[in-house]
């Protein structure tokens, strides 16, 4: 980020907001409590019963009734993931996680080439660099 003149804001903050920025995907944030702000215990992962709805293009997962999904576009040689949405309740239960190993474990056994686009499927990569 460059810093304009005249701008107060020091470059070390300049550099956190960036940071933050990268470090939180768009559906799917961290587990974190209101009253802490941190992730306390066990974070319980979810039975692996995603359900490719290809009527609707999209990976489903529905947990206590509410259905968290991951958008994808498919062709004959590519599976392209467009978008994760997580519900609020269901946030922090590592669904996003599992949509993702999914939709992977989906384009391999096709043979197709898994094209990322969404930010929280990215955001997964880079942490998870083997998948």
């Amino acid at each position: 980020m460059i810093q304009r003149m005249g701008d107060s804001t020091p470059k070390t903050e300049q550099a956190l907001d960036e940071t933050i920025e990268e470090s939180f995907p768009a559906s799917d944030p961290p587990a974190n409590t209101p009253e802490t702000g941190i992730r306390t215990g066990e974070v319980p992962v979810p039975d692996s019963n995603v359900v490719d709805n290809q009527a609707q293009k999209r990976f489903e997962l529905t947990v206590d009734d509410r259905t968290a999904y991951l958008a994808y576009e498919r062709t004959h040689d590519t599976l392209t993931l467009m978008h994760t949405e997580v519900p609020e309740e269901l946030r922090g239960r590592r669904i996003g996680d599992t949509l993702v190993k999914a939709a992977f474990e989906a384009g391999r056994a096709a043979k197709l080439r898994i094209v990322a686009v969404c930010p929280f499927v990215r955001a997964y990569l880079r942490k998870h660099p083997a998948t």
